[in-house]
């Protein structure tokens, strides 16, 4: 069997039994089970997972690749698992050096950059901070609303909210309906790393369960806010661990419909605890195993509708690929990213629309401008 290309019918020859039963299983669009999936993390046959997740994509998004002009905000540095998350190089202690905390002001005025530029979203996240109160989000989000009611407001990742219902002793369900009032919009997918309980217990321990963060989506999913999911890759987590992380991704989309995008996470090891320990520092994950991320993760999460390279952390031109192997987003301008370049990624900080709109034009797809909720609102004028 050949699995069928975009216009001729050519494909990718599977080399293997194992995978040709996998391929003839993409190709009748019936869902791929967990020894499958982890086949495909093992296979060195790239070229053909490439093909099955390739299919996939086209089916749900034919040509079309999205991307949004965003701005990404992080309030604050400060975070009190700056010792256990030892994958992190972002978080660091209240009285740091480099500990830094927004005023409301200083968030507004560096929101301002989107009255100068066409921005769809401000994505917001940071640290957990221990004394910084629910009202200092809602107050954020409102203020942000008022000044740009255009831009949606994606923010706070679920590890956040359970930190800001510990703060106001409340449920987080309460956390997330005062931020729905203030106007939040969507919710980013951060604080899943991986959900294998010893994998877990080596990079962020006593982080936010797994259960936890797949109650607090659930719960979002409920209100009617949709979010993203993640993984992080390329630390101490197995094929397996990765297979069971997105199992139970796909089990909670099967009852609520709630996620938007799947984005896996490319660790990145540098100033890292982990990194040091491990003897990774100035390694970065491949780009094959990049490239498997986002094709397993297409072929196997077949209820979520899109998935998302993040260019930051694997470069532009492996994102670039990925737009034949899966891939329907590719993220977005960004504008100032803080997080993972504490962690020594030498990406750019952020892309302007027509470098964006030229890689995805250059790999032959359509590009698609979209909000926060992928509505579709027209290429942007790059005059």
């Amino acid at each position: 069997m050949i699995l069928p290309g975009a216009t001729s019918g050519a494909g990718v020859v599977p080399r293997t039994p194992e995978l040709m039963s996998i391929a003839e299983k993409v190709e009748a669009g019936e869902r791929i089970s967990r020894t499958d999936a982890i086949a495909l993390f093992e296979t060195d046959d790239l070229l053909a997972v490439g093909s099955m997740a390739d299919l996939v994509n086209r089916r749900l998004n034919g040509d079309r690749v999205f991307y949004v002009a965003n701005q990404h905000i992080n309030p604050t540095n400060v975070c009190i698992l700056n010792k256990v998350c030892v994958f992190c190089s972002y978080g660091v202690r209240p009285l740091a050096d480099d500990a830094y905390t927004m005023s409301l002001d200083e968030v507004f005025e560096e929101a301002e950059a989107a009255r100068h530029a066409p921005t769809r979203e401000f994505h917001i996240v940071g640290g957990l901070h221990p004394k910084l109160p629910l009202s200092y989000y809602t107050d954020m989000i409102r203020g942000l609303k008022e000044r740009h009611p255009r831009v949606h407001v994606k923010a706070l990742t679920a590890v956040e909210i359970a930190h800001l219902a510990r703060i106001e002793r409340c449920s987080t369900l309460d956390v997330l309906r005062e931020l729905q009032e203030a106007g939040l919009d969507a919710m980013p997918g951060g604080g899943a790393e991986v959900f294998s309980p010893a994998v877990r217990s080596t990079i962020a321990d006593r982080k936010l369960a797994a259960e936890e963060w797949l109650r607090v989506h659930r719960e979002a999913h409920g209100l009617g806010i949709p979010t993203n999911c993640t993984l992080l890759y390329g630390h101490v987590e197995s094929a397996a661990d990765r297979v069971d992380h997105m199992t139970r991704l796909r089990e909670l989309q099967d009852e609520t419909g709630g996620f938007s995008t799947f984005i896996p996470l490319a660790w990145h090891p540098d100033n890292t605890a982990l990194g040091r320990q491990m003897g990774l520092e100035g390694q970065r994950t491949g780009g094959v195993d990049d490239l498997k991320a986002l094709a397993v993760g297409r072929i196997f999460l077949d209820n979520v509708p899109h998935i998302k390279t993040h260019w930051i952390m694997v470069t532009t031109k492996v994102s670039q690929v990925a737009l034949s192997f899966g891939v329907d987003d590719l993220e977005g301008t960004v504008v100032l990213e803080k997080i993972t370049h504490t962690a020594g990624a030498d990406t750019p900080i952020g892309l302007d629309l027509g470098e964006i709109v030229g890689l995805i034009r250059d790999a032959g797809k359509v590009p698609v401008e979209r909000d926060s909720l992928y509505n579709p609102v027209g290429e942007l004028s790059l005059a």
